[in-house]
């Protein structure tokens, strides 16, 4: 894997680059596991919900097989592919009954290759098997945290949980963040960090491909009037005026802590995330 620097021939490619997975395969998706996506910047009933999205290029969804229930069936790794919905890249699976379907790749995964997602799967990268039965120290990914769900959790480019313990029927993962967590043993995870790692390295370099992306402008509270924004007004380059930062409603923000006090799932976490 590579990143490729522009050169500065505009100011635009000044800082640009792209990252440029090796192990890429120069295919067409596959059509029967596309799905459209309808594009509704940002809206719900007509009112904005989410702020600074719409536009952008059109996008076909990948069906993404979370689950990895084909138990026992070899799989043969047909092509890498890049996922414009996700950071990570997306591996098609030919499985030996003549299915075929998308899974996150990890790192190391070639076309060529053979997965397994078993009870019994050997302990190698890409396979897929139960908690209880990865040896402890072992980097995984696309973790259940209810069993048959499906993964849940690790999903994101170059991420991985760390198996620290197994304790009765319970399994404690070191998350990215630094949080432990409990979750079933008999859940199913992948082996093997997440592919594409080097995905935050890349450098956007202009506006424009951020609008590509579906991005809208961001503008700052301070730069608007009093009427806008709490942290409006003032002549010139003001400070915000206030004890802490609002949000554009009058609420705080920026380290104010928004998870509920008894939130169901705090009994799972032994070890709150380190403080960034």
């Amino acid at each position: 894997m590579s990143i490729k620097v522009y050169k500065k021939n505009t100011a635009g490619r000044r800082n640009m680059s792209i990252v440029k997975p090796d192990e890429l395969t120069d295919k067409k998706p596959e059509k029967s596991l596309l799905a459209p996506i309808k594009n509704k910047a940002g809206r719900s009933n007509g009112k904005i919900a989410v702020r600074h999205q719409g536009g952008g290029h059109k996008r076909r969804y990948r069906l993404i097989d979370f689950k990895q229930q084909k138990f026992d069936i070899p799989g043969r790794i047909v092509a890498i592919e890049k996922d414009p919905n996700r950071s990570a890249l997306i591996a098609l699976i030919s499985y030996n009954d003549g299915d075929k379907r998308y899974i996150l790749a990890t790192e190391g995964m070639k076309a060529g290759g053979k997965i397994l997602s078993s009870f019994n799967a050997p302990i190698k990268e890409g396979n897929r098997t139960a908690l209880k039965n990865i040896p402890y120290g072992t980097i995984v990914s696309n973790v259940e945290l209810i069993s048959g769900r499906g993964g849940q959790i690790i999903r994101s480019a170059g991420s991985g949980a760390t198996l620290r313990a197994i304790d009765g029927k319970m399994a404690q993962l070191k998350m990215p963040s630094g949080e432990i967590r409990v979750v079933s043993s008999e859940n199913f995870a992948t082996i093997g960090r997440v592919s594409n790692f080097e995905h935050s390295a890349m450098s956007i370099g202009k506006a424009g491909r951020g609008r590509w992306m579906g991005k809208r402008p961001a503008v700052r509270g301070s730069a608007m009037n009093p009427v806008d924004h709490p942290h409006g007004g003032g002549e010139g380059r003001q400070g915000i005026g206030l004890k802490n930062p609002k949000t554009p409603w009058g609420k705080p923000a920026l380290g104010k802590k928004t998870r509920k006090k008894k939130k169901y799932s705090d009994k799972f976490i032994v070890k709150r995330r380190h403080k960034k």
